[in-house]
């Protein structure tokens, strides 16, 4: 089961210091998950520029130009938010047992560990 899913809040605990012009500290939303490649991209982090080449569309518009988008980070430099403190944390499974229309069913949910001032 996935520790990190698309929309959780997230934060870099690895890499280069903002005053470094790093993105470690930051916290964004997380758009897309890369489970093949283990990598997500986090919204309003890990900036890149591409200069795409000038060219004609089938209506003779022209294209091109810097465009300027987030590039997908390693899974394992990110951790999750924990919602009630606001700080990096673990996360985890446990099982319940859920009722549902008169149906005893059991699910995995998961739920932030307690965050601790290392990570």
């Amino acid at each position: 089961m996935a520790k990190i899913k698309k929309g959780d809040l997230v934060q870099v605990i690895s890499g280069a210091k903002p005053e470094r012009g790093g993105d470690r500290g930051k916290q964004g939303k997380v758009l897309e998950v890369l489970p093949e490649q283990n990598r997500v991209i986090v919204e309003g982090v890990n900036y890149v520029t591409k200069h795409n080449r000038v060219g004609q569309s089938q209506r003779g518009t022209k294209t091109g130009g810097i465009e300027t988008f987030e590039a997908p980070i390693h899974i394992s430099n990110v951790a999750i938010v924990d919602p009630s403190t606001k700080k990096p944390t673990r996360v985890g499974h446990r099982v319940e047992e859920q009722v549902k229309d008169g149906v005893k069913r059991t699910v995995r949910v998961r739920f932030a560990k307690k965050s601790g001032k290392d990570l």
